[in-house]
């Protein structure tokens, strides 16, 4: 099992930065990637960014592109997101998420662990 834990939200204007952090601990030596999903009030579930465990290789979501940065630190065995000139649409609840399976992770979004998620919340 491999917990996580986001920290970081808050609430900031339009314009604005913010960056959350996601500490995992627990059986983290199988962790393929790690990701950024969101959710916002009355809609589904999105995905924001992943960045490889052994790698610098990152995706991001095209709403998020040129704005936000993943990144992570093996050493503190944590993942951060860097949101830079936020939007009032970038509201929602940030979650963290880490899976082991390269295939279902990487190309399916598939994920197998969830932190509880942090309020981001951006005014306009």
């Amino acid at each position: 099992q491999v917990q996580l834990i986001e920290s970081g939200g808050g609430l900031v204007q339009a314009g604005g930065s913010l960056n959350l952090s996601c500490a995992a601990s627990g059986r983290t030596d199988g962790t393929y990637a790690m990701a950024w999903f969101r959710q916002a009030p009355g809609k589904e579930r999105e995905f924001v960014a992943a960045i490889r465990w052994s790698t610098d290789d990152t995706r991001y979501a095209d709403s998020v592109k040129g704005r936000f940065t993943i990144s992570r630190d093996n050493a503190k065995n944590t993942v951060y997101l860097q949101m830079n000139s936020m939007k009032p649409e970038d509201t929602a609840i940030y979650s963290c998420a880490a899976g082991n399976n390269p295939i279902t992770v990487w190309f399916l979004n598939k994920y197998d662990y969830w932190g509880q998620g942090t309020q981001v919340t951006v005014s306009s």
